[in-house]
């Protein structure tokens, strides 16, 4: 079968016509999981991350680092295999939230499809990442991509916490998410953890780290550039300046009016706590208990890296 791009996969699911609503959006997730299957196949490294979890931004530094190393163009950011078809040095790298592979392969209870690949799992504390994405999905999903995820159409009318608490949306789903990888990343060739945490600390050294993992070796010159280039206010201005640099709708915003709708929004460390009250927390928390210690995601900790 022929490789079906994004939009001619959006053009074939809307001719099926005589498909239910139901079957188009199976459809649609098994064509993902199709592409998303071949590509993490063929990949050299597999970057695994739950939404709002810093993947655009590791994607931006390592952009930029492949940029500084092997002179490539800025108006491109990293995607797959393009950068590898630039430079054959360069390993191809596919990002993905474990979302629609699964729909292909019918692997739902273990984590097989990446037993042989070399994986970074990519994490942040839970609590931050359900703020990050109700801000999201009032402010930024399209109709559509709410059917696809099984998002509620309304969310003006679900409080924060009420969707925080959601299990299939809120910090349930991400606490299930990492509880889900715990035990299968043993079981991958290798892997490397990196929590959103210490990326915001010390954002060279987790770099520097992640291409260490990729068997290359970064100079703290290049390190030092890519930190500067890609800092979280830098990447701010550039999606409030629409002049992304990146040549794709990544980090485009729609309304620039609305703080909440930024991609880049406030990026805190423990900033659910903003949003919530002291018993709400405690309700949290104990979801965040049966996390294991390896994330360093304790009830009540903030983590600072």
């Amino acid at each position: 079968m022929p490789k079906i791009r994004k939009k001619n996969r959006e053009i074939l699911v809307s001719l099926l016509f005589f498909l239910s609503r139901k079957q188009k959006l199976a459809l649609d997730h098994w064509l993902r999981g199709r592409k998303e299957y071949k590509e993490v196949k063929a990949a050299d490294y597999v970057i695994v991350s739950p939404p709002k979890c810093g993947r655009t931004w590791m994607r931006m530094m390592l952009s930029r680092f492949f940029q500084i190393r092997y002179g490539l163009p800025e108006g491109e950011l990293l995607g797959y295999d393009n950068y590898h078809k630039m430079n054959s040095a360069i390993p191809r790298i596919r990002f993905t939230h474990d979302r629609y592979i699964k729909d292909y392969t019918r692997n739902r209870d273990s984590k097989r499809d990446f037993y042989q690949k070399n994986v970074i799992l990519l994490v942040r504390d839970p609590r931050d990442v359900a703020v990050s994405n109700y801000f999201q999905w009032i402010n930024t999903v399209n109709p559509y991509k709410k059917a696809l995820l099984d998002l509620p159409e309304r969310p003006a009318e679900v409080p924060i916490f009420e969707y925080a608490m959601m299990p299939r949306f809120g910090i349930p789903r991400t606490v299930n998410f990492l509880n889900a990888w715990a035990p299968e990343l043993e079981k991958t060739r290798s892997y490397l953890l990196i929590r959103y945490e210490d990326m915001r600390a010390e954002p060279g050294r987790i770099l520097g780290n992640a291409l260490a993992f990729m068997q290359i070796q970064a100079s703290p010159e290049e390190l030092d550039q890519v930190v500067d280039r890609t800092s979280f206010e830098n990447m701010k201005k550039l999606e409030q300046s629409q002049t992304i640099e990146s040549g794709s709708r990544r980090l485009m915003i729609k309304d620039q009016n609305n703080p909440d709708a930024f991609k880049v929004r406030r990026g805190k460390v423990g900033g659910y706590r903003d949003y919530f009250g002291e018993r709400e927390l405690e309700d949290i928390d104990r979801l965040i208990a049966t996390l294991p210690p390896m994330y360093g995601y304790a009830p009540h900790a903030e983590r600072t890296g």
